[in-house]
């Protein structure tokens, strides 16, 4: 797996450097491609110990993974050399400046192709000035190697599907091109920092040679020297560290509140470019802002005319943000001229299309940091400002656009002139807010001691009763009937416990009848302490109730399971019969003689083993509820071997019925009757009721197989049996008037 790890690795970097210098790669092979993705599984699972202290984001490493491509061994070889020389510039200036150093990346070369038109012919800075920028120098074009002297340099291609970052270097090759420089370089945009002196002129570097190299700096807690004074000095160090460890690696330096001076002056060059940096070492800034400034370019696209101001914010702007953190982003929508639809649905339409797209940018990028998305229409916004929202307050003092049609940068200037201050309404407003706010937190206190907790424990409470056998009472029953079950008859719970369950029915009581008008904290946190304790001794209450419930049932099995064996050898004149030798007596008076198949041997077997192993507590559950179902299937067959045996003295005493489509009989056993509801069917439905002295049936109840054979192991069938006329009312009431008495069946 470490050598999977490994090979994965090495390729993720070759493809970002072969992508960046114009190596055209090999389209990969559908084994291949499986491979790769075998190989980032097995990554997945064994690595990421190294990347916890910087960002989430897609190091250029990985970008040969995405592409699937495959390099010859030439380029591989060249692509390790310049990786090695990448990872020893970045471990010595983070040596040098540790923390301050918020990001290292590979960037592209410089856009322009030898033996173009002198159009596109690469600008280089020199000493002096641009007209409207002191301290620097007209830009001058650089004398180029003719055609014939110099190849053309082979640019990268694009192969269907390329990540949106690749979209976005295509637009940059418009745009003015970045000169190539032995010591430093930056993009032609405004500035009041002062342009370093070049080390050497460009024409004696060849582009395809240089190692073009982007470091971000942290200078948000620099107080000691202005700011051009320690990008100078910056740079300086920087280059000279590019310098000793290789001559061809050209390091562009940019401090960040450079880059967000850039924004606020609405030059978004610098944007433009760091995000088609393929990042070497990265704390999260440079995804950052490469996932949103490809963001911000979708969202253009799609919907330039309705966007006001796309805005940069939250933790990463105040220096705070870790690797975890959200990369928070604020997009105001004007919609001031809606006319098809209302104001709501034009935020609803547009917020679920861009929330979809920064999900899309996170996939294409794969950058993990979430994208955090925040849509406003205008109209609301203005709002917010006069209510002197903080939310918004701190949006205006914080927020850096990355985009803005000339709404979010004079807000953001009368903020800090302190010209935008609250109304009188918004400052009443939130003065009230607080008395609202403690008088909800006493309502929800009261509803915790007067509901919640309350049901918290009497629910589950219900609920032991139920399992062990009662029905449920009311609230201000359930205590009592607990204290006489579980705490006097079974001695399963203590009496603490009850009154726990009481003090919690007579808080609500109170409560719900006015008697106490509120609960202080400490109230509450008592009774959430009594009810979390009180749920924890009922979920061992239930335990035992099921170990109980368990042991009634393995004995009360093996006990009817006997009786029925006594009653049918008491039939086959085998009156007294002793335990231990009950299953030899029934194998040879029953099972030998062929009166009962030989498959309820194995049963009572089974039945007498699980009832051993109930003794030495080696029974679980699951065997339990197989001896039970086993055992009412050989009770049924007793009951129907006892009827069979005992038919000719049954069937004077047995009344036949017709209801509907189903049969039924009636069974007259001295003073009690047995009501057999349908004969055909499987599960026997079976009432019980009293002959009166009319001869009549009353108190009818449900009975079992079990009790109706005991009643005929133990009743007298009488020689004779009359039948009154009461009886046949009484059956109309049983079966239905549409009841037929069956003769001669």
């Amino acid at each position: 797996m470490a050598k999977k790890k490994k090979a994965g690795q090495e390729a993720q970097k070759k493809g970002s450097i072969s992508s960046s210098y114009g190596i055209r790669p090999q389209q990969p092979s559908l084994q291949q491609e499986k491979k790769g993705e075998e190989e980032k599984k097995d990554e997945q699972k064994t690595g990421g110990e190294d990347a916890k202290k910087e960002s989430k984001a897609p190091s250029w490493e990985q970008e040969l993974e995405k592409l699937g491509v495959k390099l010859p061994k030439e380029t591989q070889k060249k692509l390790k050399e310049i990786k090695a020389k990448l990872d020893i510039f970045k471990d010595s200036i983070l040596k040098k400046f540790d923390k301050y150093i918020i990001a290292v990346a590979l960037l592209p070369p410089p856009y322009a192709q030898y033996g173009q038109a002198p159009g596109n012919i690469p600008m280089m800075p020199v000493q002096g000035s641009v007209p409207g920028m002191p301290g620097q120098q007209p830009i001058m074009p650089v004398q180029m190697p003719q055609p014939q002297q110099m190849p053309p340099m082979q640019m990268p291609q694009v192969p269907v599907g390329m990540p949106a970052v690749t979209q976005q270097m295509q637009q940059l090759q418009s745009m003015q091109p970045v000169p190539a420089m032995a010591q430093q370089q930056r993009p032609v945009v405004a500035s009041s920092l002062q342009q370093p002196q070049l080390a050497q002129p460009l024409a004696q570097q060849p582009q395809q040679e240089q190692i073009n190299v982007l470091v971000l700096v942290d200078d948000s807690d620099s107080r000691k020297m202005p700011k051009e004074e320690l990008r100078t000095k910056l740079v300086t160090i920087i280059q000279s560290i590019a310098a000793e460890t290789d001559s061809r690696m050209v390091v562009q330096t940019y401090i960040l509140s450079e880059i967000w001076q850039n924004c606020y002056d609405a030059k978004y060059e610098l944007l433009q470019l760091i995000s088609t940096a393929a990042p070497v070492y990265d704390t999260g800034m440079l995804a950052a802002i490469k996932i949103a400034e490809i963001h911000k370019t979708m969202v253009l696209k799609k919907f330039e005319r309705y966007i006001v101001s796309y805005v940069l914010a939250g933790s990463l702007i105040q220096g705070k943000a870790t690797e975890k953190s959200d990369v928070d982003v604020f997009i105001v929508i004007d919609d001031t001229d809606v006319k098809r639809m209302t104001r709501a649905e034009l935020k609803d339409k547009l917020r679920a299309i861009i929330i979809g797209m920064s999900i899309e940018v996170g996939d294409l990028t794969g950058i993990r940091n979430k994208l955090n998305v925040q849509v406003y229409i205008l109209t609301e916004f203005w709002d917010s400002i006069r209510e002197a929202n903080p939310i918004i307050f701190t949006f205006l003092r914080d927020g850096v656009p990355f985009y803005d049609r000339g709404i979010f940068m004079p807000w953001k200037q009368l903020l800090q002139m302190g010209r935008i201050k609250p109304s009188t309404e918004a400052i009443d407003m939130y003065m009230s807010t607080g008395d609202q706010i403690l008088k909800r937190v006493a309502f929800k206190l009261k509803e915790i001691g007067m509901e919640d907790t309350f049901w918290a424990i009497l629910t589950p409470s219900q609920a032991a009763l139920m399992l062990y056998g009662v029905p449920p009472p009311t609230p201000k029953e359930t205590p009592e009937v607990m204290r006489e079950i579980f705490v006097k008859k079974l001695g399963l719970l203590e009496e603490d416990y009850i009154k726990i369950l009481e003090r919690n029915i007579q808080v609500r009581k109170d409560l719900e009848h006015g008697d106490r008008k509120e609960l202080s904290g400490k109230e509450v946190d008592e009774l959430m302490k009594d009810a979390d304790s009180y749920l924890k001794r009922i979920n061992k209450l239930f335990e035992s109730i099921q170990k109980l419930k368990e042991e009634e049932g393995m004995i009360h099995v093996y006990d009817s399971v006997v009786t029925m064996i006594r009653d049918v050898l008491k039939l086959e004149g085998i009156e007294r019969v002793d335990d231990l030798e009950i299953v030899k007596i029934f194998e040879d008076e029953l099972i030998s003689q062929g009166k009962i198949p030989a498959k309820f041997l194995r049963i009572l077997n089974t039945i007498i083993a699980a009832k051993k192993d109930y003794d030495e507590k080696k029974l679980t559950k699951a065997e339990v509820e197989k001896v039970k179902k086993d055992s009412e299937v050989f009770i049924r067959f007793l009951v129907e071997y006892i009827q069979r045996k005992r038919g000719r003295e049954l069937e004077r005493a047995k009344i036949r019925v017709k209801h509907g489509s189903r049969f039924g009989e009636v069974l007259l056993l001295d003073k009690e009757a047995f009501i057999i509801h349908d004969i055909d069917h499987e599960e026997k439905e079976i009432s019980k009721a009293e002959i009166n002295e009319h001869g009549g049936l009353s108190k009818v109840r449900r009975s079992s197989l079990e009790e109706l054979e005991k009643a005929l192991a133990t009743a007298v069938i009488p020689p004779k049996v009359f039948i009154k006329e009461k009886i046949f009312e009484d059956l109309k009431e049983v079966f239905g008037k549409d009841v037929e008495i069956l003769v001669n069946y």
